[in-house]
């Protein structure tokens, strides 16, 4: 865990840790103040190599294939123009919104010119591409943190959710990864085995992190699940509570367990650019309905401090249970990097 601590630390310039203290400024104002005040630009943000997928999870829109926005492949020549605006003061890069990174095949290039940049850089993907040329070529990407996902150590299990995929690819890829970045002595990407827990994966908990360390991964991550329609009950929602995003009330209706206050730190801190140069307030929103502004024809900065941008702030602070895309989230409270 030292080199993965030292890998983030590496990428923090003075001036990174300063715009770093803007946004903190600028977020903990602006709830004083109920008024959206915005200091500095963001230290981190996902982008978005390709809305493409190989699996059909029932709780994605890539899965589903249910985009109301287009599909299409993140451009390296775009990706570059967008690093040249972002470099200064960008601390991390999540190379994942929607969609299988590894299916553009100009990702690990994109991967790369980041890291070349000195921009720490994370991706998630079904880990059915890591063939053993995609895992040298992700090593010597320089890529951070990869993240898998693996949601059952057995195929029956495993895809009830992630419906098309097979588990020993899955096994067989983490495999390939790992064998590669010790014969070429690397310390990174830093290896994280997340496991999204539901109903019917529920019981292997135990049995993924027994895996994942019998295999060698860096980290078992366990995460609970994003539920569409949850408010009815859903046979995806896990019966243990630890585990669950949701509670049954006495009605016999569901709700999100965290109170849902006026405030996110995610929109002062960072946003999600897909495919086509949209800005996306964060990840919550994966059909682009509240696109804030369009870096194919705006500078970065021109959308980050403008009026529109501020104007959804300003409807955090005011009502966040009015905004649809804030009614399943659990995360945004929290200040993190």
């Amino acid at each position: 865990m030292t080199s993965y601590y030292i890998s983030i630390l590496k990428k923090i310039s003075v001036y990174k840790a300063f715009n770093y203290l803007k946004l903190l400024s600028g977020f903990y104002y602006s709830r004083l103040i109920n008024k959206p005040k915005q200091f500095g630009l963001p230290f981190s943000i996902s982008v978005e190599p390709t809305t493409s997928c190989n699996l059909r999870c029932p709780q994605c829109p890539s899965g589903l294939r249910e985009f109301t926005r287009p599909t299409g492949m993140l451009e390296p020549a775009f990706f570059e123009k967008t690093i040249v605006q972002l470099k200064k003061h960008l601390h991390s890069l999540t190379f994942y919104f929607q969609g299988e990174p590894y299916l553009n095949p100009d990702f690990l290039k994109m991967v790369h010119i980041a890291n070349q940049n000195k921009i720490y850089t994370i991706t998630s993907t079904n880990a059915h591409y890591l063939t053993e040329e995609n895992a040298i070529n992700t090593i010597k990407s320089k890529l951070d943190k990869l993240i898998i996902s693996v949601d059952g150590v057995t195929q029956e299990v495993y895809e009830q959710y992630r419906i098309g995929g097979n588990v020993n690819k899955v096994i067989e890829g983490t495999k390939e990864i790992l064998k590669q970045k010790k014969r070429l002595k690397s310390k990174l990407p830093h290896v994280v085995w997340q496991f999204v827990v539901f109903k019917p994966n529920e019981h292997q908990i135990s049995a993924v992190k027994k895996l994942g360390k019998e295999l060698g991964v860096d980290e078992v991550k366990i995460k609970t699940a994003q539920i569409y329609d949850f408010e009815n009950g859903h046979n995806l929602i896990p019966e243990t509570e630890e585990y669950s995003r949701y509670r049954k009330t006495e009605e016999g209706n569901y709700v999100i367990k965290n109170k849902l206050l006026n405030q996110c730190w995610r929109m002062w801190q960072g946003c999600v650019i897909t495919w086509d140069g949209k800005i996306v307030p964060c990840c919550f929103d994966k059909d682009a309905k509240f696109k804030l502004g369009n870096l194919k024809q705006q500078l970065f900065k021109d959308v980050w401090f403008s009026d529109e941008y501020n104007n959804f702030r300003r409807s955090i602070l005011k009502g966040r249970d009015q905004i649809d895309i804030c009614n399943n989230c659990t995360e945004g409270t929290k200040v993190w990097a």
